[in-house]
């Protein structure tokens, strides 16, 4: 469904005092230049009829203007497919689009708002975005619903936002196009303009919540961030991890915060956001308490061992920084992949440990277990005196597993504190072309 709102109403959404230079002369596509949210930033912007390859032009002439000046761009989808009279050719633009998006990522941040039909190559385009915002209203597919429908494939709210966010495409879903244009400049002004340029700095509030143990993921990152600054992304793909921007002392900030068990699309939606932060050089605080990766044979043939491969590469690979808060439960594999960092704070009360207490007491004292009167008792005995001496916080820091610790009420301190210590940190990879993480 095409956004009922025109360019003009849409576009003044998106650039601060709707002030903006138009490039190009309007047509399907058109462009302009502004800014948002105190950001320089293009915006291109289809008006919902078919794509002609001039129009494809313009939009791959802006990508390239916005890596000259490393400025973000904001694509605001909205087109009935191609000109098909235009045959080949525009086929041959729209893949020349998509290789200039691949080409461009990371250097410069691209946000994709769908505010129309986005379909085909279209949606393609779309999901390479570093960030997808839909309107309410909006289509995102392959497949024609219709089409698929009538060959019996038929799937209720197929090619609605609802659906793009259950497959982890879309990123945030907005009301309106309206709303959708605001989301975008609050995430372009979150953002450094391009990879060589730091975070911005805003005006804060401390928060109002103190930390404590056993918090719920949300609940955890509230307490660390300034108040009112979150903006979470991925929030219905994926929901036992919690994915935002925010600010921490008025600094940008991604945070990633781990909920009770971890299956395979919780894990794929952390490696994302971690990789998008790390393009841009903005800091990610992860908050580690959960029970670990789900205990599920059908999860590890969905994908789970890959998509925990691939997060333990996401963060080791990262050069940004990353600061570790070991709130909670942080054992085995959960550690290996998420403690990577170049700063881990334990948490008083936290348990840090190579396997489960009580797994480990079941195998160190077997015998003397067994031969009690109470084996239930015993183990559960056994197992609170290792995780106080062995798992502690303290302990922790003694052997190395973490670099610091601190009671549960200081941890914004000690996170502040932290990221400051961390400001001026210059890392670089080792020559290669690139990693092979399973992606």
């Amino acid at each position: 469904m095409a956004s009922k709102m025109n360019k003009q109403e849409i576009l003044s959404k998106f650039f601060d005092d709707g002030a903006y230079t138009a490039l190009f002369a309007d047509g399907a596509v058109s462009a302009a230049c502004g800014w948002a949210n105190g950001q320089q930033v293009y915006a291109v912007y289809q008006n919902g009829d078919a794509l002609t390859v001039k129009d494809v032009e313009k939009n791959i002439k802006v990508l390239q203007l916005a890596v000259t000046t490393g400025n973000p761009v904001v694509t605001f989808c909205n087109a009935s497919g191609a000109v098909l009279t235009e045959g080949l050719d525009v086929l041959t633009a729209t893949a020349k689009l998509n290789a200039e998006i691949a080409k461009v990522s990371g250097v410069v941040p691209q946000v994709a708002v769908v505010t129309g039909v986005c379909a085909g190559t279209a949606a393609l385009a779309a999901a390479n975005a570093d960030v997808c915002i839909m309107a309410k209203d909006a289509e995102l597919f392959f497949t024609a619903p219709f089409t698929s429908a009538a060959q019996g494939d038929k799937l209720e709210g197929a090619g609605t936002a609802d659906s793009a966010v259950k497959a982890g495409v879309a990123a945030l879903v907005a009301d309106d196009a309206a709303s959708a244009a605001e989301m975008a400049a609050h995430i372009v002004g979150l953002l450094p303009a391009n990879n060589l340029t730091g975070p911005a700095v805003f005006e804060f509030d401390a928060p109002t919540a103190a930390f404590a143990a056993g918090m719920e993921p949300a609940k955890a990152a509230e307490a660390l961030i300034d108040a009112g600054s979150a903006l979470e992304l991925y929030a219905g793909y994926g929901k036992n991890v919690y994915t935002a921007f925010a600010t921490v002392n008025g600094n940008a900030v991604g945070v990633v915060a781990t909920g009770k068990t971890l299956c395979h699309s919780c894990v794929s939606k952390a490696s994302r956001f971690v990789r998008l932060c790390d393009a841009f050089s903005v800091p990610v605080i992860t908050i580690v308490d959960t029970e670990g990766f789900v205990a599920s044979c059908s999860d590890d043939v969905a994908g789970g061992i890959r998509e925990a491969a691939r997060l333990t590469a996401t963060y080791a690979d990262a050069t940004n920084v990353r600061i570790a808060v070991l709130a909670g439960n942080a054992v085995g594999p959960v550690y290996t992949a998420f403690a990577s960092s170049d700063l881990k704070i334990a948490v008083a009360g936290s348990v840090v440990a190579p396997v489960e207490p009580k797994v480990a007491v079941s195998v160190l004292y077997k015998a003397e277990i067994e031969a009690s009167d109470n084996i239930v008792s015993a183990t559960n005995a056994k197992a609170a005196a290792y995780a106080a001496e062995v798992c502690s916080a303290e302990n922790a820091v003694r052997c190395g597993a973490a670099d610091l610790a601190c009671a549960a009420g200081d941890v914004r301190g000690t996170v502040v504190a932290a990221l400051d210590m961390l400001s001026t940190k210059r890392a670089a990879r080792l020559p290669k072309k690139h990693g092979n993480m399973a992606l």
